[in-house]
């Protein structure tokens, strides 16, 4: 099981942008479907997740009872990460999850408190782009309709005293001759103490 980035789009076994996670603690912002705790859990990590919805938590620990894998769950606002220590953690991963904080600022720096320095903080989102488009292919919506533009992601890991070193536009594989990028992953990592 590879971490995943989005239905019908690469994984994280073709694009490498969180490397080995055995015996890393990991967290995942918000539990995806399929949750990428419990892919990194499989592969070694020490894993936790942190999501505002109980039932998102409630799943996660059913499918990590059914992985036979132990996953560390939170439930509270993606920000509230005071249940780890300072430059503990060495990968976190957001897929599909950012757009759900309020204060993407404050995120980012507690994200950037528990990172060791230079650790990864790999985020996954529709593609600012994509949801322009209904799918008869007309523009319906202006750009970044729900999501973050690339520039608020942008600025906000820059402000945040992180430096991006990855950016990935991700096609859906089903689509034969696609409009535009369906997920937009980017990888920046902690500068700094």
């Amino acid at each position: 099981m590879n971490i995943s980035y989005g239905a019908n789009v690469a994984d994280d076994g073709e694009l490498r942008l969180c490397g080995d996670v055995a015996g890393k603690r990991v967290i995942e912002l918000g539990v995806g479907s399929p949750p990428n705790s419990v892919a990194m859990a499989l592969q070694g990590a020490k894993a936790m997740a942190l999501d505002p919805d109980p039932r998102a938590i409630a799943g996660l620990r059913a499918t990590a009872d059914r992985a036979e894998v132990k996953v560390e769950c939170h439930q509270a606002d993606l920000a509230d990460l005071g249940f780890a220590t300072s430059a503990s953690v060495e990968l976190v991963i957001a897929a599909h999850s950012l757009s759900a904080s309020d204060d993407l600022p404050r995120l980012m720096r507690q994200v950037h408190r528990v990172l060791k320095p230079g650790a990864p903080f790999v985020v996954a989102t529709t593609h600012p782009v994509a949801v322009m488009f209904a799918q008869d292919r007309t523009a319906t919506h202006v750009y970044a309709h729900g999501v973050h533009s690339f520039s608020e992601l942008y600025m906000a890991f820059e402000r945040s005293n992180f430096r991006l070193d990855m950016v990935a536009e991700l096609f859906d594989h089903r689509v034969r001759e696609p409009l535009c990028p369906s997920v937009l992953v980017v990888r920046a990592r902690k500068q700094g103490v």
